[in-house]
């Protein structure tokens, strides 16, 4: 684990968090279905249905093998697993998500997919592995692009596609921090499509699609604000940014409002052989 990934696992790990997760959900652990745990399910900008506008697109039948990097608590893992009957495995840096992940997946019923704790920049799998690989708000917190591109070109078979959804640099200004993906400027690694765009093409992926969602992002924080206001605690990415979860979507807020980042869908394809 270099510095930058260090540094990343700190700022996500935290201890208990799935008796955080549990807790507030409001009920014993043994009577949690897998409802239960949706709505704290995707540390994402949109949640599932961000997910689903990513991936139903890409058609790929039941049996299809992902690797969801970046898995956090295993949310889009298991909604991969259910809406469409892939075998999914979800890497992760924080040892504290890949244990949360395991445990709500087995609450949930989810008996195909699994969690490794590794770097995505030297994945623990043998080559051509995959069929899918998956990236859900994970590149900010990687400097090396190239490197991540490079890493994940290794481990798909040939034609196989790489989905990611993105924060993104959209404007010339940053953000305040904290956000939720760091608490200080020098954790960040925020880059321009351009930068996924030319490590993508160094690596030989082609471009498939490519979508700004501020749309999705806009309508989604005005959800969780209306909640807020109305007493009603929001899921998912408040509970697990912690004690000052409110000052880093504000933050995201107001830099997504100005236009300086975005969250971003890219679909690339690996060249054959």
């Amino acid at each position: 684990m270099n510095g930058i990934e260090a540094e990343v696992a700190r700022h996500y790990g935290e201890r208990n968090l799935f008796e955080r997760i549990v807790a507030a959900i409001g009920k014993d652990e043994a009577e949690i279905g897998a409802a239960d745990i949706r709505a704290h399910d995707e540390f994402h900008i949109g949640q599932g249905e961000a997910t689903e506008r990513l991936l139903d697109p890409l058609g790929l039948p039941p049996g299809t093998k992902v690797l969801d990097i970046g898995c956090g608590i295993g949310g889009p893992a298991r909604r991969m697993a259910a809406r469409y009957g892939w075998v999914v495995t979800g890497l992760d840096l924080t040892p504290d998500f890949v244990a949360a992940a395991t445990r709500l997946s087995q609450i949930a019923g989810d008996g195909t997919s699994r969690f490794v704790l590794g770097s995505a920049l030297g994945m623990p799998f043998a080559p051509e592995s995959f069929d899918l690989a998956t990236l859900i708000h994970v590149g900010m917190n990687i400097a090396d692009k190239q490197g991540l591109f490079a890493a994940v070109a290794r481990v798909l078979r040939p034609g196989g596609r790489f989905a990611l959804y993105d924060i993104m640099r959209t404007g010339p200004g940053h953000p305040d921090y904290p956000v939720p993906w760091a608490e200080t400027p020098a954790a960040s690694h925020l880059s321009a499509p351009d930068a996924y765009r030319a490590a993508a093409r160094a690596a030989g992926f082609h471009t498939e699609r490519e979508a700004d969602r501020s749309d999705v992002a806009r309508a989604f924080f005005a959800a969780m604000q209306a909640a807020i206001r109305e007493g009603r605690a929001p899921g998912g990415p408040p509970v697990i940014m912690g004690a000052n979860a409110r000052e880093k979507v504000a933050n995201l807020t107001a830099a997504v409002q100005s236009g300086d980042i975005a969250p971003v869908e890219m679909v690339f394809r690996k060249g054959a052989a």
